[in-house]
Order: structure tokens, then C-alpha cells, then sequence
């Protein structure tokens, strides 16, 4: 039975809530088997790069305290599996986003026809994904990223998706942070005794919204790159499936 596009949508937004606030992986692979069957998309490759950024820039916040690296190593250990959650499902709307999107995609097409026989489309697995050189490319590139932007000023779709998830699954986990680091003890030696101290102390509920603060730019800034990319594999794919 072929389902329709309606109630396909809303399929999709269901297991994408289930994989994203209930952690069902379950969900996120079929999924996965719904866009391979109904779309043919097989080049699904995000690569996950909000983690480390949030672990150099809680360092940078946390300038003035000697055990920073603790707690940057601490929070991104804490927030790494919902980050990861979250890149790969940006990437996933991103990619069936460029993938349906007609008006570029025959554009990309134009530019296929141009620079390769029709026989040579046929062979290939990757046209423009990672194409550097060609100058009139690039450009449509530009224009192509140039145009989400431009949708996302005026929708701020992707800045609320990030910005409910954020304060539904991270917020929480940050402000708890200070129940997940362990004190480092500090052993100075004299002539007459041994003294053992903790060194650092817990975040102040300031340094605490700092953190979240940078968190949130982090991944915020990182989405919007995600999404883009993630579009820009999908326009290219959708071309390549016209020739499958």
C-alpha cells in the first residue's frame, strides 16, 4: 500500500521525535529505510562536528579556572550523544529538503548536461558534491546556500527546531553539570606536614549560563552549516536519481 504524502510526512516527524527526544533508535533506522525505499537516498553521510567546538569554547569561557579541562571534557561527555542525535536528524532534513527541491535540482541538472555526456551522468555516484574547481559551480553553490539563508531569515525554522531541543534535552544537563565533575586533589609537600586539596570549585549558576549560552551558539552556528551541506548532497543525488 502506497501511503500518502500527508500521512508519510507525518510518519516521518513522528520517528524523528521518537529518535531525537526519546532516544528510540528504533525509529531513526526505519527512518532510514523509509527515505532508501521511498526516495532512493543512499548517500547519507553527516559528519559530527558540534562536540568538539563545544569542548574548545567551554575552555575558552572558563579561561581564569585551572581545572577548565575537566569541565569541557565533563559537559561534552555529558551532551555528546544528544548533540549527535541532533546533527545527524539536521542532516537528514537537510538532505531530503535539496533532494525534492525541483527548482534546483534542474538547475543542477543544466550544469550536469553541460559538463558531462548524458552516458558518464549515468556512471556516476557523485556529480557536484564535492566539486572545488569549476568556477560556474561553486557560484550556483553560493546562490544555492545564499537561498536557505535567505528562507531560514524569514522562517527561522532551523533556529526553533535547534532552540526547543536545546532547552528540552541540553539545558537541563548543563545546569546540572556541577553533580558530574570530579574535584581534582592537589598534594603540597613542606618539612612538616602533607596538605591535600580539592582544587576548583563548582560553576557559579553565571559561569553555568555562560556554558549553556556558548553551547547553544555552538551547535546553532553548526546547524545551519549541516543543513546546508546535507541540501547541497541532496539537489546533487536528486539529479543522479533521474539517471539511475
Amino acid at each position: 500500500m502506497v501511503l500518502a504524502k500527508t500521512d508519510l510526512w507525518g510518519l516521518y516527524k513522528g520517528l524523528q521525535y521518537n529518535f531525537l527526544y526519546n532516544n528510540d533508535i528504533d525509529s531513526i533506522h526505519i527512518l532510514l529505510n523509509l527515505y532508501d525505499l521511498e526516495a532512493k537516498i543512499t548517500n547519507i553521510c553527516p559528519k559530527y562536528i558540534c562536540t568538539s567546538e563545544i569542548r574548545k569554547r567551554v575552555k575558552r569561557i572558563l579561561l581564569g579556572r585551572r581545572d577548565r579541562q575537566l569541565i569541557s571534557n565533563n559537559i561534552a561527555m555529558l551532551i555528546h550523544e544528544d548533540i549527535n542525535r541532533l546533527e545527524l536528524t539536521l542532516y537528514l532534513e537537510g538532505y531530503k529538503d535539496g533532494y525534492y527541491n525541483k527548482k534546483w535540482v534542474n538547475i543542477i541538472e543544466g550544469e550536469a548536461i553541460k559538463h558531462f555526456s548524458v552516458d558518464k551522468i549515468y556512471e556516476k555516484n557523485f556529480l557536484f558534491h564535492y566539486e572545488t574547481t569549476l568556477k560556474d559551480i561553486v557560484n550556483i553553490k553560493k546562490d544555492f546556500w545564499s537561498d536557505i539563508e535567505e528562507r531560514e531569515k524569514e522562517s527561522k525554522y532551523l533556529y526553533h527546531f535547534v532552540k526547543d531541543y536545546c532547552e528540552k534535552i541540553i539545558k537541563g544537563k548543563v545546569f546540572s553539570l556541577n553533580k558530574y565533575i570530579d574535584k581534582q586533589l592537589t598534594i603540597e609537600y613542606n618539612l612538616n606536614k602533607l596538605n591535600i586539596q580539592e582544587e576548583g570549585s563548582f560553576l557559579s549558576a553565571n559561569e553555568l549560563n555562560k556554558i549553556y549560552k556558548a553551547v547553544f551558539k555552538t551547535i546553532m552556528k553548526n546547524a545551519i552549516t549541516i543543513y546546508k551541506n546535507a541540501c547541497w548532497f541532496g539537489v546533487n543525488d536528486g539529479v543522479l536519481n533521474r539517471y539511475s
